[in-house]
Protein backbone atom coordinates (compact mmCIF):
# COMPACT_ATOMS: atom_id res chain seq x y z
CA UNK A 1 0.00 0.00 0.00
CA UNK A 2 2.60 2.38 1.25
CA UNK A 3 6.98 3.00 0.12
CA UNK A 4 8.64 4.56 2.69
CA UNK A 5 12.27 5.94 2.18
CA UNK A 6 14.78 5.26 4.76
CA UNK A 7 16.50 8.79 4.73
CA UNK A 8 12.84 9.83 6.59
CA UNK A 9 11.76 6.38 8.37
CA UNK A 10 14.40 7.41 11.05
CA UNK A 11 12.92 10.76 11.26
CA UNK A 12 12.00 11.32 14.84
CA UNK A 13 8.58 12.46 15.53
CA UNK A 14 7.54 12.27 11.50
CA UNK A 15 5.45 10.39 9.70
CA UNK A 16 5.36 9.90 5.73
CA UNK A 17 4.25 7.59 2.99
CA UNK A 18 4.54 7.04 -0.99
CA UNK A 19 1.10 5.41 -1.72
CA UNK A 20 1.73 3.15 -4.46
CA UNK A 21 -2.11 2.58 -6.46
CA UNK A 22 -2.75 -0.92 -4.13
CA UNK A 23 -4.96 -0.69 -1.05
CA UNK A 24 -7.96 1.11 -1.85
CA UNK A 25 -11.71 0.77 -2.80
CA UNK A 26 -12.16 2.15 -6.51
CA UNK A 27 -12.44 -0.02 -9.50
CA UNK A 28 -11.12 -0.45 -13.16
CA UNK A 29 -9.23 2.10 -14.13
CA UNK A 30 -9.04 3.38 -10.61
CA UNK A 31 -8.13 0.57 -9.02
CA UNK A 32 -7.47 0.63 -6.37
CA UNK A 33 -5.63 3.27 -4.12
CA UNK A 34 -6.84 6.46 -6.02
CA UNK A 35 -6.41 9.34 -4.04
CA UNK A 36 -7.48 11.89 -6.92
CA UNK A 37 -10.48 14.00 -5.83
CA UNK A 38 -10.41 15.62 -9.22
CA UNK A 39 -10.71 12.31 -11.08
CA UNK A 40 -13.82 11.48 -12.43
CA UNK A 41 -13.76 8.24 -10.24
CA UNK A 42 -16.16 7.91 -7.40
CA UNK A 43 -15.87 10.60 -4.95
CA UNK A 44 -16.99 8.39 -2.61
CA UNK A 45 -14.34 5.92 -2.89
CA UNK A 46 -11.94 8.40 -3.48
CA UNK A 47 -12.66 9.60 0.18
CA UNK A 48 -12.60 6.29 1.22
CA UNK A 49 -8.78 5.97 0.09
CA UNK A 50 -8.19 8.92 1.36
CA UNK A 51 -9.03 8.29 4.89
CA UNK A 52 -7.32 5.26 4.68
CA UNK A 53 -3.96 7.44 3.86
CA UNK A 54 -4.85 9.47 6.41
CA UNK A 55 -5.22 6.22 9.04
CA UNK A 56 -2.34 5.20 7.84
CA UNK A 57 -0.27 8.61 8.77
CA UNK A 58 -1.97 8.66 12.05
CA UNK A 59 -3.62 12.46 11.59
CA UNK A 60 -7.66 12.56 11.54
CA UNK A 61 -9.29 12.28 7.52
CA UNK A 62 -9.77 16.59 7.00
CA UNK A 63 -6.17 16.72 8.11
CA UNK A 64 -4.76 14.96 4.92
CA UNK A 65 -4.58 18.43 2.46
CA UNK A 66 -4.15 19.02 -0.99
CA UNK A 67 -3.37 21.36 -3.46
CA UNK A 68 -4.96 22.51 -6.77
CA UNK A 69 -1.67 21.45 -8.36
CA UNK A 70 -1.28 24.15 -11.30
CA UNK A 71 2.05 22.90 -12.68
CA UNK A 72 3.88 26.28 -11.29
CA UNK A 73 7.16 26.96 -8.54
CA UNK A 74 4.34 28.51 -5.85
CA UNK A 75 4.53 26.99 -2.20
CA UNK A 76 2.30 27.77 0.45
CA UNK A 77 2.43 27.99 3.74
CA UNK A 78 -0.43 25.40 5.72
CA UNK A 79 -1.36 26.21 9.52
CA UNK A 80 -4.76 24.54 9.30
CA UNK A 81 -6.50 22.24 7.20
CA UNK A 82 -8.32 23.47 4.38
CA UNK A 83 -12.00 21.89 2.48
CA UNK A 84 -11.24 20.26 -0.86
CA UNK A 85 -13.31 23.25 -2.20
CA UNK A 86 -10.89 26.07 -0.51
CA UNK A 87 -7.70 24.45 -1.64
CA UNK A 88 -4.81 26.88 -3.16
CA UNK A 89 -3.85 26.70 -6.66
CA UNK A 90 -0.09 26.08 -5.72
CA UNK A 91 2.28 22.91 -6.20
CA UNK A 92 4.41 22.91 -3.02
CA UNK A 93 3.38 23.26 0.48
CA UNK A 94 5.20 23.60 4.08
CA UNK A 95 4.37 23.36 7.79
CA UNK A 96 5.36 23.14 11.23
CA UNK A 97 1.56 22.56 12.57
CA UNK A 98 1.69 18.98 14.04
CA UNK A 99 -1.07 16.76 12.71
CA UNK A 100 -1.45 17.86 9.08
CA UNK A 101 -0.33 15.61 6.63
CA UNK A 102 0.88 17.01 3.01
CA UNK A 103 -0.43 15.51 0.69
CA UNK A 104 0.80 15.68 -3.35
CA UNK A 105 -0.97 14.25 -6.37
CA UNK A 106 0.96 12.68 -9.12
CA UNK A 107 0.91 10.21 -11.94
CA UNK A 108 4.52 10.99 -13.78
CA UNK A 109 5.31 14.08 -12.26
CA UNK A 110 8.02 13.97 -9.16
CA UNK A 111 6.73 13.84 -5.89
CA UNK A 112 9.30 15.48 -3.44
CA UNK A 113 9.04 14.90 0.71
CA UNK A 114 11.07 17.08 2.56
CA UNK A 115 12.01 17.39 6.29
CA UNK A 116 14.19 19.25 8.69
CA UNK A 117 14.51 17.62 11.87
CA UNK A 118 15.79 20.37 13.87
CA UNK A 119 13.18 22.60 13.07
CA UNK A 120 10.22 20.58 12.98
CA UNK A 121 9.53 21.72 9.44
CA UNK A 122 8.26 19.52 6.80
CA UNK A 123 7.13 19.74 3.03
CA UNK A 124 5.81 18.61 0.13
CA UNK A 125 6.17 19.47 -3.62
CA UNK A 126 4.65 18.38 -7.14
CA UNK A 127 7.63 18.62 -9.54
CA UNK A 128 7.13 17.95 -12.81
CA UNK A 129 9.23 19.08 -15.97
CA UNK A 130 7.78 22.59 -15.49
CA UNK A 131 7.73 22.73 -11.86
CA UNK A 132 11.60 21.81 -11.67
CA UNK A 133 12.46 24.20 -14.58
CA UNK A 134 11.03 27.31 -13.05
CA UNK A 135 12.08 26.28 -9.37
CA UNK A 136 9.44 24.66 -7.26
CA UNK A 137 11.98 23.05 -5.11
CA UNK A 138 13.78 26.12 -4.60
CA UNK A 139 10.25 27.61 -3.62
CA UNK A 140 9.80 25.06 -1.10
CA UNK A 141 12.98 25.40 0.72
CA UNK A 142 12.57 28.78 0.90
CA UNK A 143 9.52 28.56 2.20
CA UNK A 144 10.65 26.17 4.73
CA UNK A 145 13.39 28.85 5.97
CA UNK A 146 10.61 30.99 6.61
CA UNK A 147 9.31 28.70 9.20
CA UNK A 148 12.89 28.34 10.75
CA UNK A 149 14.24 25.46 8.72
CA UNK A 150 17.75 25.84 7.36
CA UNK A 151 18.21 24.03 3.92
CA UNK A 152 21.59 22.48 4.39
CA UNK A 153 19.72 20.06 6.95
CA UNK A 154 17.17 19.20 4.62
CA UNK A 155 16.48 15.79 3.85
CA UNK A 156 14.22 15.51 0.51
CA UNK A 157 13.30 12.66 -1.14
CA UNK A 158 12.20 11.82 -4.57
CA UNK A 159 9.39 9.43 -5.03
CA UNK A 160 7.55 7.11 -7.93
CA UNK A 161 8.18 9.38 -10.93
CA UNK A 162 8.16 8.33 -14.94
CA UNK A 163 11.64 7.34 -15.54
CA UNK A 164 14.22 8.21 -18.33
CA UNK A 165 12.85 4.96 -20.37
CA UNK A 166 9.32 6.49 -20.50
CA UNK A 167 10.10 9.81 -21.32
CA UNK A 168 10.08 10.72 -24.86
CA UNK A 169 9.84 14.04 -25.67
CA UNK A 170 9.78 16.67 -29.18
CA UNK A 171 12.81 18.97 -30.11
CA UNK A 172 11.33 22.15 -28.60
CA UNK A 173 10.90 20.65 -25.46
CA UNK A 174 14.44 20.07 -25.57
CA UNK A 175 15.33 23.46 -27.29
CA UNK A 176 13.58 25.45 -24.05
CA UNK A 177 15.97 23.69 -22.13
CA UNK A 178 18.87 24.67 -23.98
CA UNK A 179 17.76 28.16 -24.41
CA UNK A 180 17.27 28.48 -20.91
CA UNK A 181 21.18 26.93 -20.36
CA UNK A 182 20.86 23.72 -19.54
CA UNK A 183 23.62 21.45 -20.12
CA UNK A 184 20.85 19.22 -22.25
CA UNK A 185 23.73 16.35 -23.06
CA UNK A 186 23.33 15.19 -19.74
CA UNK A 187 19.45 14.87 -18.99
CA UNK A 188 18.12 14.18 -23.19
CA UNK A 189 19.45 10.96 -24.97
CA UNK A 190 18.69 10.15 -28.42
CA UNK A 191 14.94 8.32 -28.81
CA UNK A 192 14.09 5.88 -31.37
CA UNK A 193 12.26 8.72 -33.16
CA UNK A 194 14.21 10.85 -35.27
CA UNK A 195 14.32 14.32 -33.63
CA UNK A 196 13.43 12.97 -30.47
CA UNK A 197 14.76 12.40 -27.40
CA UNK A 198 14.63 10.78 -23.66
CA UNK A 199 14.18 12.97 -20.60
CA UNK A 200 15.51 12.21 -17.53
CA UNK A 201 13.00 13.74 -15.12
CA UNK A 202 14.47 12.41 -11.86
CA UNK A 203 18.19 13.40 -12.82
CA UNK A 204 16.95 17.23 -14.04
CA UNK A 205 15.10 17.19 -10.41
CA UNK A 206 17.95 15.80 -8.49
CA UNK A 207 20.22 18.78 -10.08
CA UNK A 208 17.78 21.77 -8.96
CA UNK A 209 17.78 19.89 -5.68
CA UNK A 210 22.08 19.83 -5.32
CA UNK A 211 22.26 23.85 -6.97
CA UNK A 212 19.79 24.78 -4.51
CA UNK A 213 22.05 23.30 -1.44
CA UNK A 214 19.67 20.90 -0.01
CA UNK A 215 21.42 18.98 2.81
CA UNK A 216 20.19 15.61 1.08
CA UNK A 217 18.58 14.62 -1.71
CA UNK A 218 17.63 10.85 -1.88
CA UNK A 219 15.87 9.59 -5.95
CA UNK A 220 14.46 6.41 -5.03
CA UNK A 221 14.44 5.08 -8.39
CA UNK A 222 10.94 3.94 -8.79
CA UNK A 223 9.40 4.66 -12.62
CA UNK A 224 5.47 5.18 -12.55
CA UNK A 225 5.41 4.11 -16.26
CA UNK A 226 7.02 0.48 -16.19
CA UNK A 227 5.14 -0.70 -12.45
CA UNK A 228 1.72 -0.57 -13.79
CA UNK A 229 1.16 -2.80 -10.46
CA UNK A 230 2.36 -0.24 -7.73
CA UNK A 231 1.52 2.54 -9.95
CA UNK A 232 -0.68 5.40 -11.75
CA UNK A 233 0.78 6.58 -14.98
CA UNK A 234 -0.85 9.71 -16.94
CA UNK A 235 1.32 8.73 -20.16
CA UNK A 236 0.79 5.30 -20.12
CA UNK A 237 -2.77 5.68 -19.83
CA UNK A 238 -2.61 8.46 -22.72
CA UNK A 239 -0.61 5.75 -24.71
CA UNK A 240 -3.64 3.14 -24.29
CA UNK A 241 -6.56 5.92 -25.10
CA UNK A 242 -7.90 5.04 -21.73
CA UNK A 243 -10.35 7.86 -20.82
CA UNK A 244 -8.86 8.87 -17.25
CA UNK A 245 -6.25 7.94 -14.94
CA UNK A 246 -6.15 7.71 -10.77
CA UNK A 247 -3.41 9.97 -9.14
CA UNK A 248 -0.65 8.85 -6.35
CA UNK A 249 -0.43 10.55 -2.81
CA UNK A 250 2.62 11.36 -1.22
CA UNK A 251 2.26 12.38 2.18
CA UNK A 252 4.27 13.85 4.85
CA UNK A 253 3.26 14.47 8.55
CA UNK A 254 4.71 15.56 11.89
CA UNK A 255 3.03 13.68 14.89
CA UNK A 256 1.66 15.66 17.21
Amino acid sequence: MLIEAPALSRIPGLRHAFFTRQGGVSGGIYASLNGGLGSDDDPANVVENRRRMAERLAVAPDALVSLYQIHSADAVVVERPWTYEARPKADAMVTRTPGIALGIGTADCGPILFADAEAGVVGAAHSGWKGAFTGVAEATLKAMEGLGADRGRVVAVLGPTIGAGAYEVGPEFVGRFRDAGVATERFFKPSAREGHAMFDLPAFIGERMREAGVGTFVDLGLCTYSDEERFFSYRRTTHRGEPDYGRLIAAIALTP
